[in-house]
């Protein structure tokens, strides 16, 4: 019948179910235990697709490697090979016309000795002259002297060339095989951009904490806007389009070849810091004005330079114009090196020109062509230019026709390019 008493059964199926359950929750955390104190199991190695596609992944292009099978930079197709014109260096006491030499002084306000009556160096910026850069070198310290910037008081690290009697240049350091030039003033051997080596993949024998001056050839019969371009030497690219013929003909008046031929000057102490890395140093002078560079311009007419000359044995490749940086800037290595491995890829064989020359000695004053300008002197001559002409004006002549002032003239001048070299 349903009255009868189960209460005891149902409390001793509890206490069994209750038993159980703590036995099991007592067996999982064993077995949780021994696990976490198991040592940790091996990864599960990669499926073979996924090995395959990592084995298969491109590595870094190696550009200049591919220069060599090239349609385009076949170095036989090179319309500048060997178009350098013959100019034989010669004895400076020699020449019945003394040619002016490069590289001079550059320091503010210094002027040659040498007259060369009204022939002018060019002031517009090179491809306003229809000029294009047919080549970048560079030589070990400076061949040019800026007091201040560049000059005996610089150092790096082998030091920097003496100035006594006339500023003979020694060789840098005992084991030189180039002539070195003058230094700037921003090395320092505690600052670790300064001595930090830099792995060079491109250019050879270069060291940071050195100063060099970078030279950048521009003719207006070079091969320019083509593969042809960049040469080394750089006379096949200054040459490139101009016979020994139509030279003779044209130099007939010096200032052809003075506003037909220039070269780029700046200076740089190379640093371990890509703070101061720029990409593109292959088409000329670095001009940035924030940052003061390739502003403060020293214009003259020269002549080529390296060790081959010297105060007594003159270059008659002459008389050229020169632009040169008064300043000293720093630059990285990695922006020279950049500059090598972009040479390498031109369709001339460039590698010549991957280290740096040696540098020519200091050109005493009486080689120095006495033309020298700045953007100030080219002020003061403007303004001297239209001085006649205001005086000249009516009395009646409305304000806007008077000469302008010396400031504006100089505002002027700067538009128009003539302080971007």
């Amino acid at each position: 019948m349903s009255g009868k008493d189960n209460t005891g059964t149902l409390k001793a199926a509890v206490g069994v179910l209750g038993l159980s359950t703590a036995a099991l929750l007592a067996s999982t955390i064993g077995l949780a235990v021994k696990e976490n104190n198991a040592a940790p199991a091996a990864p599960a190695a990669p499926a073979a697709d996924t090995m395959s596609a990592v084995a298969a992944a491109p590595s870094t292009t190696d550009f200049v490697a591919l220069k060599e099978n090239s349609m385009f930079l076949d170095y036989r197709d090179n319309v500048c090979a060997g178009a350098q014109l013959a100019v034989a260096n010669k004895l400076c006491a020699d020449l019945e016309v003394p040619t002016p030499q490069a590289g001079g002084n550059v320091t503010k306000g210094y002027v040659g000795d040498l007259d060369v009556g009204s022939l002018k160096p060019h002031t517009d910026t090179y491809f306003q002259g229809d000029m294009c850069p047919v080549n970048v070198h560079w030589h070990l310290g400076t061949e040019h002297y800026s007091y201040g910037q560049y000059d005996e008081n610089g150092n790096g690290p082998h030091g920097t060339a003496e100035r006594p009697g006339w500023a003979n240049r020694d060789l840098a350091a005992a084991g030189e095989k180039v002539r070195g030039g003058f230094h700037c003033h921003h090395y320092d051997e505690e600052d670790e951009k300064f001595t930090k080596p830099y792995d060079w993949k491109y250019c050879t024998n270069m060291e940071v904490g050195e100063t060099y001056e970078v030279h950048w050839p521009h003719s207006s019969v070079g091969d320019c806007g083509t593969v042809n371009q960049y040469q080394t030497p750089f006379y096949d690219g200054v040459f490139c389009n101009l016979s020994m013929e139509q030279f003779a003909a044209i130099a007939v008046d010096p200032q052809n070849i003075a506003s037909n031929v220039g070269v780029h000057g700046q200076v740089f102490t190379v640093v371990n810091d890509e703070q101061y890395f720029y990409p593109d140093m292959m088409r000329g002078m670095i001009i940035d004005k924030q940052r003061n560079m390739g502003t403060d311009i020293h214009y003259y007419t020269g002549s080529t330079t390296g060790t081959s000359r010297s105060n007594e044995m003159c270059s008659q490749y002459a008389p050229i114009t020169w632009q040169v940086d008064r300043q000293c800037h720093m630059i990285s290595a990695s922006s020279f090196d950049k500059l090598c491995h972009d040479m390498l890829l031109q369709r001339d064989d460039m590698k010549d020109d991957l280290y740096p020359h040696g540098s020519r000695e200091l050109v005493m004053d009486s080689l120095v062509a006495n033309n020298a300008a700045d953007a100030e002197s080219l002020a003061a001559a403007a303004a001297a230019a239209a001085a006649p002409a205001a005086e000249a004006a009516p009395e009646e002549a409305p304000a806007a026709e008077e000469a302008p002032a010396t400031e504006e003239v100089a505002a002027e001048v700067a538009r128009n390019g003539n302080l971007r070299a």
